[in-house]
């Protein structure tokens, strides 16, 4: 493989750097058709109406930040270290990262791997688990964007990675160590969709519990854990149950809490301040004994080896297709194709 040039583009949502780019940063989420779905000229309009309603509270909570998202930052160490991990197999590797709604954005990450000239190109979402809003988003818009060389293979999801697995149970196992393991509830915390896109036959809650049930299968009997969601917005009925109640349950039951950011792979504003800030608050009111909060996988040495092998299996399978287990049939929005099926 020594004569292969490999392009790694690992995407991520975004977010803003200084508080004055929170506004048009809203403005760049609400606009995608995969999370608004309307008509453009419908869209915009209201994509700048909704992006204003949010802004002073969103200014807020990056404030609690020092000003602005770790996104970035976190995403780049990330990169680093999937580059080292590449590297050993004597593959000659540029890992570039791809916002989708901030810088570095996607379009210069189009040019800057087509000035590389690639053999191949590995897309790489940093989404564990495949939804219509965040992965596919990504990838539609690659294509939009890029017109360089290179054979595409693209990762549409990965949900029971080895290594993900792995981070994911060390993280746990040594969080509860450290808290003198206490009576929890283990909360598999994973950020939501309205409940129409699901049954519209987006896999991603399917794809979210299977990262839970592997998970769980790692740690052994005795865990009492239950996967629920957060970030909801707006109007719509969401993904159920949600973290706030599910902490509130626990809490009833005389149980401390021990909450897994399940479908988050580095450390941003809904695990930083809403997971340790307003439900930490919240678990204290309903009289949790405890809370406590598993930090994202980052850069476990775990986690990057897994990717970096989910990686080079690609390498060998043109098309946009799962990392390992594939969804059951009747997900009508999965977009992996029959060169990429498992």
């Amino acid at each position: 493989m020594s004569d292969r040039r490999v392009a790694v583009v690992l995407f991520n949502l975004g977010g803003p750097a200084r508080p004055e780019d929170v506004r048009p940063f809203l403005n760049n989420l609400f606009s995608d058709p995969a999370i608004i779905g309307l008509p453009v000229l419908l869209r915009r309009p209201l994509a700048d109406v909704v992006a204003r309603s949010r802004t002073r509270v969103a200014v807020a909570n990056y404030n609690a930040l020092g000003g602005g998202s770790p996104l970035l930052a976190e995403t780049k160490a990330q990169a680093l270290a999937l580059e080292a991990e590449l590297a050993r197999s004597g593959v000659a590797v540029r890992v570039t990262i791809a916002m989708r709604y901030w810088a570095p954005t996607i379009e210069a990450a189009a040019r800057d791997i087509a000035e590389f000239d690639p053999t191949d190109i590995i897309l790489a979402p940093l989404y564990p688990q495949f939804s219509t809003t965040t992965t596919e988003s990504s990838l539609v818009s690659w294509d939009a964007a890029y017109r360089g060389a290179g054979a595409t293979h693209a990762i549409c999801c990965w949900p029971t990675n080895e290594g993900l697995v792995s981070a994911h149970v060390e993280a746990i196992r040594e969080t509860w160590d450290g808290a003198g393991r206490p009576p929890v509830r283990l909360l598999f915390s994973a950020h939501g969709i309205p409940a129409r896109t699901a049954r519209a036959g987006d896999p991603y809650p399917w794809q979210v519990e299977a990262t839970c049930l592997a998970i769980a299968d790692r740690l052994g009997d005795g865990w009492d854990w239950k996967l629920c969601y957060q970030s909801r917005v707006g109007p719509l009925r969401w993904l159920g149950p949600s973290t706030p109640d599910s902490i509130r349950e626990a809490s009833r039951n005389g149980l401390g809490v021990l909450v897994d950011p399940v479908s988050f792979v580095s450390e941003h504003v809904e695990t930083l301040v809403e997971l340790d800030r307003d439900y930490a608050r919240l678990a204290q009111d309903a009289g949790a004994p405890c809370f406590l909060r598993v930090p994202a996988v980052g850069v476990r040495a775990a986690f990057i080896r897994g990717l970096a092998e989910a990686i080079l299996r690609r390498l060998d399978r043109p098309g946009v297709g799962p990392d390992g287990v594939a969804c059951p049939a009747g997900y009508d929005r999965c977009i992996r194709d029959e060169r990429g099926a498992a």
